[in-house]
């Protein structure tokens, strides 16, 4: 009880953070999904986060996915061929993700390998506006913490790089997942909400909370919940819009589709 007691103290006591001149924040009520491996306009929606590659949902408030510190997926033979001195080594050898071993790390530790990235993924940034996004999740931020070989300091400076190009063209931009670096995120980076994924299975929905707020949006998947998800809807650190999702958020009607929301 007495722990319960003190994680609903803490949420009580965040303060929700301001938007940056010109953005618009994601809405904390209504219905949300997370729609990465494939879209559906499904009905009632309120917020839905979609890859850059994707049309936004109309009359939802639409988060655009870049994978802003990682290559995507089938594009890593182009930066290797195109833009080999943005891509991480480790003796020479192009580092990859052990997790998604199709994307290689970037590499933003010094300011040229930084403007080759950015001139790389600044646009897409900028098409997610064109496109009629309302913000936009930069994805992999934390690679500076789980790969000795990227500079933190290069890693949150790409990062600025991001929320300016975001916020200039009328963008919010998320931060997605390190809740480590929350407060860096918010105040040195100026993220203005929060993308986390599985802060229940990892106990971190309230560093989250305690920097963003409610404007967290919280993905829980159903292969790897830490309880039953009724408890995880009933902690009072989980985000106001949280969800469950299968593993590859396939599209709704797909085999393997899972949805479900607090």
């Amino acid at each position: 009880m007495a722990g319960v007691l003190l994680a609903t103290a803490v949420i009580a006591g965040c303060t929700a953070p301001v938007a940056s001149a010109g953005v618009r924040l994601p809405p904390t009520t209504g219905a949300f999904d997370y729609q990465l491996g494939g879209t559906a306009d499904t009905p009632g929606l309120a917020v839905v986060a979609r890859d850059a590659t994707a049309t936004p949902m109309p009359g939802a408030y639409n988060v655009c996915y870049v994978n802003g510190f990682q290559t995507q997926p089938g594009e890593g033979q182009r930066w290797l061929r195109e833009h080999p001195s943005a891509v991480l080594r480790d003796g020479g050898e192009p580092v990859t993700d052990p997790d998604w071993p199709d994307e290689y790390v970037l590499d933003p530790s010094s300011a040229p390998q930084r403007a080759v990235i950015l001139g790389v993924l600044g646009p897409v940034v900028s098409r997610c506006a064109d496109q009629g996004f309302d913000s936009v999740e930069i994805d992999n931020f934390d690679t500076f913490t789980r790969f000795d070989g990227v500079d933190r300091a290069g890693a949150l400076e790409l990062a600025r790089a991001y929320a300016r190009i975001a916020h200039d063209r009328g963008l919010a931009i998320g931060q997605k997942n390190a809740a480590e670096s929350t407060e860096s995120g918010r105040h040195d980076v100026g993220f203005d909400f929060a993308v986390a994924e599985e802060c229940a299975t990892y106990d971190e929905c309230g560093r989250y909370r305690t920097v963003y707020g409610d404007h967290v949006l919280q993905i829980e998947y159903v292969d790897d919940l830490p309880s039953p998800f009724d408890a995880v809807c009933a902690s009072p650190e989980r985000a106001p819009l949280t969800i469950l999702r299968d593993r590859d958020l396939v599209a709704r009607g797909t085999k393997g589709f899972v949805y479900a929301q607090c």
